[in-house]
């Protein structure tokens, strides 16, 4: 797949995705960049760790201020203190150098994507078994997640 396929495949599937896949998308690239980072660590190739870790560390902070606030505030609690436990492996792995710390975070990370794509497959049988792109955000009757993009 050439670069221009890949980015505009990408597009189309940010573009057609709804909130819920959108989400889906950040933790797997926060994983991506992580396990990226982590093996700059690991081979002392540091502007790979600094990109790896950097664009990681990014997307936490973008999943941890983009829970919609009329989500159950004991929810958004626990969750936006879990990405920023993460988000503080991800920084002290860069300033030790310490390839655990980003495994603690890809663990973490790795853990937030099945659950949510089990989400994804819990909303999907609620909608009746549609897929979970049937709808656009606000339309029709559809059960809300706790925590959306």
């Amino acid at each position: 797949m050439t670069t221009d396929t890949a980015t505009a495949y990408l597009r189309t599937r940010v573009l057609t995705a709804n909130p819920e896949q959108l989400r889906l998308m950040l933790l797997e690239g926060a994983v991506k960049f992580a396990n990226q980072g982590r093996e700059g660590l690991a081979t002392s190739a540091h502007e790979q760790a600094f990109t790896g870790l950097s664009r990681a560390r990014d997307i936490v902070v973008e999943l941890m201020t983009s829970i919609r606030p009329g989500t159950d505030a004991k929810l958004r609690e626990r969750v936006q203190g879990l990405y920023a436990f993460i988000f503080k492996q991800l920084v002290d792995a860069s300033f030790d150098k310490d390839v655990a710390k980003v495994d603690d975070a890809i663990r973490l990370l790795n853990y937030e994507v099945e659950t949510w794509k089990l989400a994804l497959e819990v909303v999907a049988q609620a909608r009746g078994g549609a897929p979970t792109t049937a709808s656009a955000p606000g339309t029709g009757s559809r059960p809300a997640l706790s925590i959306q993009g």
